[in-house]
């Protein structure tokens, strides 16, 4: 018997396929991130009660090999709370278990955030990357940002509503004049689509910010090959060096961070970044007296 995944509506029940009912209901037992989410589905999706097993990070390694014991002689579905299990959410391990375990694995097609936000922004797909939900820690945010732009495709994201004004302040830093397009509680009664730069779209959202999002980040410039092509030109450079001052870093950092992805020479970027932060009214910090 198979491992079967299936895709659950983001919020549309509409979007439910008939294979994917005919699989929970033929399923003996139903593994779910968040057992009381499945169940409440299953109701609102006229499935009689089904066996529910719960299965996230923090309780695979306990209940793999039961769930596996079972899909040798039954029919096992494999839902997250929503969208497609493996995609950010838990599932890929397991089916990685089942294949491992000789166990046949079937997906079902059906819903994922990322790729209806993909096709809504407008932003060529020819190739493009998922990078999921951006690090937690700023630094490392900037740079993911910073390496994604670099790859010249759409990249595609996820991240929680009580973290989106910053990311978005992230980004702004990085590629003020990237174009973001930004779903918010895709598919649902209150979906809000937003296109725009990092400031335009943090502007538009409501406060406070509710459900869940995904955004795509258009290619920064059509020429990117590099981390060194994400700066073309003087306006270029006065706004990302504005944009970095507006997030509190200090000049000797700017000049580093812009020589390092090719904005032109180390002295140079710190004596425009520090005649940029004296118009704006800033004074120096002891340590920015030399660019080093």
């Amino acid at each position: 018997m198979p491992l079967v995944v299936v895709p659950t509506p983001l919020g549309n029940l509409g979007d439910v396929t008939r294979r994917a009912l005919d699989v929970l209901r033929d399923a003996r037992l139903v593994v779910a991130e968040d057992t009381r989410v499945a169940r409440k589905l299953l109701q609102a999706l006229d499935i009689g009660a089904k066996e529910l097993w719960s299965y996230r990070e923090q309780n695979a390694a306990a209940v793999t090999a039961g769930i596996l014991a079972r899909a040798r002689e039954e029919c096992v579905a494999v839902v997250s709370d929503a969208g497609m299990p493996g995609i950010s959410d838990p599932g890929s391990e397991l089916i990685a278990a089942a294949r491992d375990a000789g166990i046949a694995v079937e997906v079902l097609p059906g819903p994922c955030a990322a790729i209806g936000v993909a096709v809504l922004s407008g932003f060529p797909l020819r190739r493009f990357a998922f990078e999921g939900f951006p690090p937690r820690k700023r630094g490392a945010r900037r740079d993911a940002f910073t390496d994604a732009l670099a790859t010249g495709m759409t990249t595609l994201w996820y991240e929680s509503p009580a973290r989106i004004r910053e990311t978005l302040e992230d980004l702004a830093a990085v590629a003020p004049g990237a174009r973001v397009f930004l779903a918010r509680e895709y598919t649902k009664r209150f979906e809000q689509q937003l296109l725009g730069s990092p400031s335009e779209v943090a502007a538009a959202l409501a406060e406070p910010v509710r459900g869940e999002i995904a955004f795509a980040i258009a290619p920064y410039a059509s020429h990117a090959r590099t981390r060194d092509a994400l700066v073309t030109s003087d306006v270029d450079v006065d706004d990302r060096i504005d944009a970095l001052l507006d997030n509190g870093r200090g000049v000797r950092e700017i000049a580093k961070f812009l020589a390092e992805h090719g904005a032109g020479e180390r002295r140079a970027l710190y004596a425009k970044a520090s005649e940029r932060k004296r118009l704006r009214g800033g004074g120096k910090r002891h340590d920015e007296e030399h660019p080093q």
